[in-house]
């Protein structure tokens, strides 16, 4: 596999972590570098690690981690969404806008995003073993990648939730769950 082709592959895995970094850019109130940073380097971290757990597994368990991906993003990406509309409705309720972006950006979130958007790069570890890459250099190239689109994706989104308003957290919310359904339905029917 070429470096073209590898860029390629770290700007597909790192789409749904894009997305949840707009998400988050969204259904933040105040934006600040470190928060783009840390989400950037959370997500980027993961989308390097998994290739290489993926990589490793995949030669021995490559049924088991193939099977069960699409639940484990599909739990935890619906679970924030869900929580993401719930204090949406607080909020809509309240008619007042509370800070939420306390914990959306909290280490243990983001973590959990990390983990959630970055299952398929775990898939994609397994196929990179048979394709017999420097699995090293792969990973570090998606990670980089995934760093930096996570990074402007929670600034993009801070733009659309300037524009949106508290809409921006049913948008966000809902989005969540749809990258959730998504990669479930892919992975179960697809």
């Amino acid at each position: 596999m070429d470096f073209i082709t590898l860029i390629f592959l770290a700007l597909a895995l790192s789409a749904d972590a894009f997305a949840v970094s707009v998400t988050n850019g969204m259904f933040c109130n105040k934006i600040t570098t470190k928060k783009a940073l840390l989400t950037g380097i959370f997500f980027g971290f993961f989308q390097a690690l998994m290739p290489i757990q993926g990589f490793f597994l995949g030669k021995t368990f490559s049924d088991i981690v193939h099977r069960y991906q699409h639940w484990v993003a599909l739990f935890l990406l619906g679970a924030i969404g869900i929580n993401m509309l719930a204090d949406a409705i607080k909020d809509q309720q309240n008619a007042k806008s509370t800070h939420p972006d306390k914990n959306i950006f909290a280490i243990k979130s983001l973590i959990l995003q990390g983990i959630a958007t970055s299952i398929d790069a775990l898939a994609a570890g397994v196929s990179l073993a048979v394709l017999q890459i420097n699995i090293f250099s792969a990973s570090l190239l998606i990670g980089v990648v995934t760093f930096f689109c996570c990074f402007l994706g929670v600034y993009i989104g801070r733009i659309f939730g300037s524009l949106l308003g508290i809409k921006a957290k049913f948008v966000g919310g809902i989005t969540l769950i749809i990258i959730g359904l998504k990669i479930f339905i892919e992975n179960q029917f697809l």
